[in-house]
């Protein structure tokens, strides 16, 4: 892209309200609320932005990057103070640096991200909880939840875990790690006494992967599923078909996105 400056811009933003990142005719998405608030902080200035990656309807983030492409060299305090005065208040940009790479690609660069999924189980959650966290309304075996998760440490074929994969998907993919522990990273008066969360990272992840992991832990939280039935989901061979559990999207955070080199 012929531009005379690019900047990494890192922010966070609350997903709920927003159908995701990517812009889709007559709906409010998250890069549309950027543009919209980088029409007045660089008003007047031919620009572009691109983001990291997508994420779903409702999913927010905690770290999330895009690339800004600008025919004007920024004054980076300055920016991030204009930035946050006219985006919304669910959007918070938290900084900028200079790309000096000319070659630097935001969506082709290495990188490694961290995914969320935040949960409770008993009673119904305060209305509150929707944004940040799912309810589910039935008792969970957490232990056996978490010995499932960590059947999908490792180099897999996800082909179950994904919708509606292409002959050209790579399903093959690696998570460097999934775990559950108690939530103790988000928290408020109106939460449930105790939470938890899923915690996974990797270098890709494929469509609706995590959600999908998550709603297979459900179940066997649930006990619908076994151990046995979570590993032969990740045997290609296997006769399982399709999962058809998935999680709400409100309780996913992309918490993290480490860039290599």
């Amino acid at each position: 892209m012929n531009y005379t400056c690019s900047y990494l811009i890192n922010v966070q933003y609350l997903g709920f309200r927003f159908h995701g990142w990517q812009k889709q005719p007559n709906l409010k998405t998250v890069h549309w609320a950027i543009d919209k608030t980088l029409k007045f902080v660089c008003k007047g200035v031919r620009n572009k932005s691109v983001g990291v990656g997508r994420t779903d309807a409702k999913v927010s983030a905690t770290d999330y990057h895009f690339q800004l492409f600008i025919d004007k060299k920024l004054e980076e305090d300055e920016f991030i103070k204009s930035f946050n005065k006219n985006s919304p208040s669910d959007i918070r940009a938290l900084s900028i640096e200079p790309i000096l790479d000319e070659s630097f690609n935001i969506i082709q660069h290495s990188k490694v991200k961290e995914y969320r999924y935040y949960f409770s189980f008993g009673e119904k959650n305060h209305p509150y909880c929707a944004p940040f966290l799912t309810g589910i309304l039935v008792d969970l075996n957490i232990e056996l939840m978490k010995k499932g998760a960590n059947l999908f440490k490792g180099f897999h074929n996800y082909k179950r875990y994904c919708t509606k994969p292409s002959e050209e998907t790579k399903v093959e993919r690696e998570i460097i790690e999934c775990k559950i522990e108690k939530n103790t990273e988000i928290t408020a008066s109106f939460f449930p006494e105790t939470s938890y969360v899923l915690i996974v990272r990797g270098e890709g992840f494929l469509r609706n992967q995590i959600r999908l992991i998550m709603g297979a832990l459900f179940e066997l939280g649930k006990e619908n599923y076994d151990l046995e039935f979570i590993e032969k989901s990740l045997n290609p061979k296997s006769d399982i078909e399709f999962l058809k559990t998935i999680a709400p999207s409100s309780g996913l955070h992309l918490h993290k996105i480490e860039f290599k080199h």
